[in-house]
């Protein structure tokens, strides 16, 4: 594909999501992997799962950061430029009009019910990300992302441990693991 017809592609795609998509960083994933994955096939279901990662770990808005990563992945630093201003600038623009009719919007009864309805829709997008990403780690049927899998749940929910640590520990964990990795095929590799 063209590079300029691939850049609008991106920037189309993110801007249209970022518009359409409430209810933070979480919904838009399960929509990014619709749009990217599978009706454009840009990027396969473990790449988007990494990038997904990755943007999870990173600081910043989780849907900010994805496409950032969505961008460079498919056009290098253009496409990430180009695929940041697609997710910030709907927020922007419609946070920007809400802020310039903010007490009608504050006090209107409708406007209440549906944000009430909203976090309903969100609360099931958050779960259907949960089961898919979870399920996918799954049928890995390898025992230690299983672990980390569980571990992370019961260390933030049933044990109260903060997030940060989690996500430190499963950061060291995963480097470890890939540079042992790493070890492992070097030494099959010489073996040959």
């Amino acid at each position: 594909m063209e590079k300029p017809k691939l850049l609008k592609t991106l920037f189309l795609s993110t801007f249209q999501l970022s518009a359409c998509t409430f209810g933070g960083g979480f919904v838009i994933i399960p929509l990014m992997r619709k749009k990217f994955v599978n009706k454009l096939k840009w990027i396969s279901e473990k790449e988007m799962m990494d990038l997904t990662v990755i943007a999870q770990s990173s600081p910043g808005a989780i849907a900010v950061n994805e496409s950032i990563l969505v961008g460079y992945h498919m056009a290098g630093f253009l496409g990430a430029i180009i695929t940041s201003l697609g997710a910030v600038l709907p927020p922007l623009i419609i946070i920007s009009i809400i802020s310039l009719f903010y007490k009608a919007f504050r006090d209107n009864y409708i406007v209440n019910i549906v944000m009430t309805g909203m976090t309903a829709g969100v609360a099931a997008v958050v779960c259907d990300v949960v089961i898919t990403m979870g399920g996918a780690i799954i049928r890995q049927k390898k025992i230690l992302p299983i672990c980390v899998l569980i571990g992370s749940f019961l260390a933030v929910r049933v044990f109260d441990i903060n997030i940060i640590i989690v996500i430190l520990f499963c950061g060291v964990l995963g480097a470890i693991t890939t540079v042992l990795s790493e070890k492992k095929k070097e030494k099959g590799g010489m073996e040959k």
